[in-house]
């Protein structure tokens, strides 16, 4: 059918179902779903409703922190070569649907901006009708919306396709990914593009997954091999990398709020949970009365470009790698016991204490390796945990590339870095 033949047909249906007539065509059950949602949750369908803007930062943090962040490349590479840029825009929201990336030409991005479709916005359903992002998001299925389909008018000059996008790891709904385009851009085979690009991004989670697994292997053979009784090796979601005196599974449910020390799991019973790169040592009972699960923690920063955090722990040893940011944080945090707030480590890393996201989605990484061996509020060393902290032989190499007023003072001899009130 004609794009502007459909358009009339759709609002003829649209009109018909908010008056309560019998319409000229049945609405798809998926559209029609979508519109008693919007008329039981009272969205007025004239009314462009707009819910607050994420500030930027609040963006940021969330950009961080989304799982979506890994398979951007793999969206880019799979939608926007096909892409009329200047016809089309393509989006990515997380789960609560809010935009945290958007692409195409500056005057498609013009006429979106006219439309509230923008980064930080909120395209639940709830809150602008049907759409393609919202909509996706409540059915957890594909769905492609065209002109009048969208419950309120404003949208109409539009159509859009969404898909979502699952972790592979726990079937969590990360996000939705998004073309949208003026209606005469509409084309039957959109959705099933979209749909195949999305399956590749969950596709790239799962392989990331099998490699991080593998990577956790790596570190739990060598431990399993000299402990005694039964233990497993899991991933923060209960993959099971390796195990010793146990019958294998794939996967073991692990409490929410897992931390290190004593706790119940459902598949094994008492346990001591030891935190490793990537995953959880789970000791069986017999463990029960072993030493704390970290003891020490050796930052030998004396090496030129090659910095590593050793924990010392009851099952033995094992080494993380720092980046040049991680580095960085761990030896402000080594140099000052009581720990810092975010706003102290931001002074003393960019001069500036208003860079807060930036440091806390940094420590939320090394969190994720050292998880028992920092705390945070503020952030310091966990008290029980003894620290050496080896700097190289001549203060001045130590981390040449940083540029960290804190740094700089302690390469000059100057002692310890004021911090922020």
């Amino acid at each position: 059918m004609d794009a502007r033949e459909a358009t009339r047909l759709l609002k003829g249906v649209r009109a018909a179902a908010l008056a309560g007539d019998r319409p000229p065509a049945a609405p798809r059950p998926e559209i029609a779903e979508s519109w008693r949602r919007m008329l039981a949750g009272g969205v007025h369908p004239d009314r462009d409703a707009r819910s607050r803007m994420l500030s930027a930062a609040e963006t940021e943090e969330r950009r961080q922190v989304s799982p979506l962040r890994e398979v951007l490349p793999v969206l880019r590479e799979g939608l926007l070569p096909a892409l009329d840029e200047a016809l089309h825009i393509m989006v990515v929201a997380d789960a609560d649907g809010r935009l945290l990336w958007r692409e195409g030409h500056r005057s498609i991005l013009r006429k979106a901006d006219r439309l509230g479709f923008t980064v930080g916005a909120d395209w639940d359903e709830a809150v602008v009708g049907t759409n393609g992002v919202g909509t996706a998001l409540v059915t957890r299925r594909p769905v492609q919306v065209f002109s009048a389909e969208h419950f309120v008018s404003s949208h109409h000059d539009w159509t859009c396709a969404g898909a979502p996008v699952h972790d592979p790891r726990d079937g969590r709904l990360l996000g939705v990914v998004d073309v949208s385009g003026p209606l005469d851009t509409m084309h039957p085979a959109t959705l099933a593009w979209v749909s195949a690009v999305a399956r590749l991004a969950e596709r790239e989670l799962r392989v990331r997954h099998l490699e991080s697994l593998e990577r956790l292997r790596a570190v739990a053979a060598p431990l399993l091999a000299r402990l005694p009784g039964r233990a497993a090796v899991v991933d923060p979601h209960g993959w099971t990398a390796a195990v010793t005196g146990l019958a294998p599974a794939d996967r073991v449910a692990l409490p929410k709020g897992l931390g290190p020390g004593p706790v119940w799991v459902a598949q094994l019973g008492d346990c001591v949970a030891e935190p490793l790169p990537g995953g959880w040592l789970l000791r069986l009972a017999e463990a029960r009365g072993a030493a704390p699960a970290v003891s020490r923690v050796v930052l030998d920063l004396s090496r030129p470009r090659s910095w590593s955090a050793t924990v010392y722990g009851a099952a033995g040893s094992w080494s993380q790698e720092l980046s040049p940011r991680h580095a960085e944080l761990l030896f402000l945090l080594a140099e000052t016991p009581r720990g810092r707030s975010a706003a102290e480590l931001a002074a003393e890393l960019f001069g500036d204490p208003t860079r807060t996201v930036t440091v806390r989605a940094e420590l939320s990484r090394v969190r994720r390796h050292l998880a028992g061996v920092l705390t945070h509020r503020p952030y310091r060393f966990a008290e029980d945990v003894e620290v050496e902290l080896i700097r190289p032989a001549d203060p001045g190499r130590l981390l040449p590339h940083s540029t960290a007023p804190a740094v700089i003072r302690a390469r000059l001899g100057r002692g310890g870095a004021p911090v922020v009130p």
